[in-house]
Formats: structure tokens, sequence, C-alpha cells
């Protein structure tokens, strides 16, 4: 026969107090998804559902109450959602900015074809028409000592 370790309720208690806290601060350590249920609740403070509904159900009341006080949102959740907003809200600007941007840059490069070609057809033209004349280069003073 094989004696089982006694329970330390006080240690159970303190652990799902502390489970609750870290869900509402929106820090869990055990937790995957940081939801703010009873299941998730149980997951991190890593005791089991029996323990917890059996021994300690006021507890996990406790936490479902402060959970609709709070409105269902931990505060570190709520703060990522307002920094969200605030990047979505200057990505749109980025992003309008960079469009005209892009419209700028492609209307000067078909300016800059636009010449390229105009001087291409200048210089043929040069070519071909032989009666033009090159003048003979300034000539450079003679530095004075």
């Amino acid at each position: 026969m094989t004696s089982r370790r006694p329970r330390n309720l006080e240690a159970e208690r303190a652990a799902l107090r502390a489970a609750a806290d870290r869900l509402l601060a929106g820090t869990p350590l055990r937790s995957v998804s940081g939801n703010l249920t009873a299941s998730e609740l149980l997951r991190e403070s890593g005791l089991r559902r029996d323990v917890a509904y059996g021994d300690h159900k006021d507890l996990v009341e406790e936490f479902q109450a402060r959970l609709k006080a709070q409105n269902a949102t931990p505060t570190a959740m709520q703060e990522l959602a307002d920094k969200y907003s605030e990047v979505k809200e200057k990505l749109a600007a980025v992003t309008e900015n960079l469009t005209k941007e892009q419209a700028v840059s492609a209307a000067l490069r078909r300016i800059v074809a636009e010449l390229d070609l105009e001087l291409m057809q200048a210089r043929e033209e040069l070519e071909q028409s032989g009666n033009v004349t090159r003048l003979p280069a300034p000539r450079r003073r003679a530095a004075r000592r």
C-alpha cells in the first residue's frame, strides 16, 4: 500500500489566486492561449479539475466574478489592442504616402524615358544633317606670374 502525501490546501489556494492574477494581468506562464476561462485558470494553476472544484470552488467563482467586473479583457491585452490600432493607423498613413510616391516615381520614369527618346532622335538628326560645323574650343589664357 502506497502512502499519499498530505495535500496542502493553502498552497493550492495560493496557486489558484496567483494563476487568476496572472491571467487577468495578461501574463500567463502555463496557458498558451491566455483565454480567460475556468479551464485556463486550472491549466495556469496546475491543479486538477476535481481538486479545484471540490475544495476551492469559491476561488474559481471569485475568478469568474473578477473577470466579469473587468469586462473580460485583461489590462495587458487591452493595451496591446490600443497599440495595435495606433500601429494600424500609422500603417495606413505610410501606405498612402507610399502609393503617392510610387505614382510620382512612375511619372518620373515615363518622363525620363521620353526625354531619352527625344535625345536619341536629336542626335540622329544631327548625324544625318552634314551641315553642322564644329566650333573651335575656346583658347585658354596663359596664367600670369
